[in-house]
């Protein structure tokens, strides 16, 4: 449903609204400039009019994945730079406390915005993935978002499912889950460079425009370029993917023709710090500065035109300047995932010219803590949605004796899910000799001490949704030994050369991975064994994926080549089984060892 309009039309919002950028870490990156802020009177009506400068606050968020309660374990925990040097870890997440601080922040400015950096949705706990997630919408209609980007995973269910969420309507198979219609999203998703084959237009809105009391800024949205290779084929069937860069470039034009001279890209990639805390100075000269990644070309090649980039993807927290194509610093911000981290960032418009005084841009990262008062609204829709889930989501199956952990290029929640799915393809095929996962389908570990009621230790329904929330199916493919190994050593070359993505093995294939070398040698090849053997170039092997791998995703074109296909279970359903068989109350599953890949650095 192409939607090419440059404003959004008002549903159901006030007047007049911000959209907002966002930020990433903690520190200031800010370029002090004091600005004449006072205002003038006109010498006619005895009023004063607005002063020159006005500041503009902008809240940005990213990479919510329908998080709607405090994230559990490390996923709900955020690391903070302390002035000694040291670290300390900080509880944080959840929408009842995301909201008590947007809330708070807003007050005593008058001209704020609210914006965000695409994959508000997929991946998503049960709450709000069970019900295709309806509720994160609602939660972010209350939390006033003025506008997003589409990220990746708006696109887990494809173009007609993401239309729904932006326009309303119930579901076409599951239908209304109450008696209220869904009334889709107040505000705009923004999907500039997501092109409709048939038509040749961007899908929905590529940019919209705030006004208020002469101010106007500008927002463009797109994901990355790279989306097809990250999502399942259907979700991005008949849609083109353009280049981020051309594509601002071209909107940032249209604003500008327009009079729109203060422009904020919505960034659906991003980049990686140098540390994991979220107020490291991004800043701070020398060796460790600065961030590395996709974003920083993107950064250097957006045109000056555009006054801020709010960035997302990498769930890395960070708050940098960047310079554009005229050598101008230019903020570049990231606030994590998950609900943990909002961006705070001062834009301070220029009534003269309609453009941001660009060296007066201020922005820090700022923790979504748990000392906070819940928003009451905000516990009221967890409450409604939990209420409907529950039958589903509380039931118990399995149980572990100690967290396992999501964390790491070997992890023992990803290797869990291996076994769980070789131990189910060898049901559907005895000759089933091995079984990988992607690492980036592991999206949460299992946490031992209780989320409710259950008792800890005990494995829940919901747990395990929020583990693996894609219903991918498990698949059966046959591969040469030669094409066996060459999946491995796509791990580290092509696509994934310059950002790994380290498959998580069944418990019978180990091998080594020697990161002082490159590309995919890395891999080092006489090291792998497969039940204690070396693999045969020759020999045919029956491997077990789940459907997004076996279509060739994340870079693994090799096992998009698989032949004899058999397609089995949801992948959930493939770890439901294997928790009920191999744990029980009195025998709780202890986390496997992390020992399969040996690692070289």
């Amino acid at each position: 449903m192409p939607a090419t309009s440059p404003s959004y039309p008002s549903r159901r919002r006030r007047t007049y609204r911000v959209l907002a950028a966002a930020a990433g870490l903690a520190t200031v990156g800010a370029l002090a400039a004091a600005l004449p802020a006072n205002a003038h009177d006109d010498g006619r009506h005895g009023h004063p009019r607005p002063a020159r400068y006005q500041d503009v606050q902008l809240l940005s968020f990213n990479d919510l994945h329908g998080n709607l309660e405090p994230p559990s374990g490390s996923s709900g925990r955020v690391t903070e730079l302390q002035a000694d040097g040291t670290t300390k870890t900080i509880d944080a997440g959840g929408v009842e406390y995301l909201a008590t601080h947007l809330r708070q922040a807003r007050t005593g400015h008058p001209y704020s915005i609210t914006a965000a950096g695409g994959d508000m949705v997929g991946a998503s706990p049960l709450i709000s993935g069970l019900f295709h997630d309806e509720p994160t919408i609602e939660a972010l209609n209350k939390l006033d978002l003025d506008v997003t980007s589409v990220g990746n995973h708006e696109f887990d269910e494809g173009a007609k499912e993401l239309a729904r969420l932006q326009n309303g309507g119930c579901h076409p198979t599951a239908g209304c889950y109450t008696d209220k219609k869904f009334k889709g999203a107040d505000f705009p998703y923004l999907a500039a460079n997501v092109i409709d084959e048939k038509t040749g237009k961007p899908i929905l809105k590529p940019y919209t425009v705030w006004k208020k009391n002469g101010v106007k800024i500008g927002f463009i949205g797109v994901t990355l370029e790279g989306t097809p290779g990250i999502v399942s084929a259907d979700g991005v069937k008949g849609l083109k993917f353009q280049d981020e860069v051309e594509t601002i470039n071209k909107y940032a034009k249209v604003l500008d023709k327009q009079g729109v001279k203060s422009i904020v890209a919505l960034i659906h990639e991003g980049g990686l710090p140098a540390s994991g805390a979220y107020n490291y100075n991004c800043d701070s000269p020398g060796a460790g500065g600065g961030i590395s990644g996709p974003i920083v070309d993107i950064a250097k090649n957006i045109t000056p035109k555009v006054d801020a980039l709010v960035t997302g993807h990498t769930h890395a927290a960070y708050v940098c300047t960047i310079p554009d194509p005229s050598g101008k610093p230019r903020m570049v911000t990231s606030a994590a995932s998950f609900g943990r981290l909002y961006t705070d960032t001062t834009l301070t418009y220029d009534r003269f010219t309609g453009d941001i005084a660009r060296t007066s841009v201020k922005s820090a990262n700022r923790v979504v803590t748990r000392d906070v008062a819940k928003a009451a609204d905000m516990t009221a829709l967890i409450s409604k949605w939990n209420t409907l889930a529950a039958p589903v989501g509380n039931r118990a199956i399995g149980y572990i004796s100690a967290d396992v952990n999501s964390t790491g290029t070997e992890s023992p929640m990803g290797d869990l899910i291996a076994d769980a799915q070789l131990a189910y393809a060898r049901e559907l095929d005895p000759k089933t000799a091995v079984a990988l996962m992607n690492p980036g389908g592991v999206r949460a570990g299992l946490t031992y001490a209780a989320k409710g009621s259950e008792g800890d230790g005990v494995v829940t329904y919901a747990e395990g949704f929020t583990v693996q929330p894609f219903a991918n199916t498990v698949n059966l493919q046959d591969f040469t030994g030669a094409q066996l190994i060459q999946v491995l050593k796509e791990q580290v070359s092509g696509s994934n050369a310059a950002a790994p993505k380290i498959l998580q093995p069944s418990a019978n294939l180990t091998y080594t991975l020697d990161l002082t070398k490159s590309g995919a040698d890395r891999v080092v090849t006489d090291s792998i064994r497969l039940n204690g053997a070396a693999i045969d170039p020759a020999a045919t092997y029956r491997v077990a994926t789940n459907s997004f791998l076996a279509g060739g995703g994340d870079g693994f074109t090799t096992l998009g080549l698989g032949t004899n296909d058999v397609v089995g279970v949801d992948d959930l359903e493939a770890l439901v089984r294997y928790l009920t068989a191999n744990s029980s109350a009195a025998a709780p599953l202890a986390p496997p060892a992390v020992n399969r890949i040996t690692i070289v650095q």
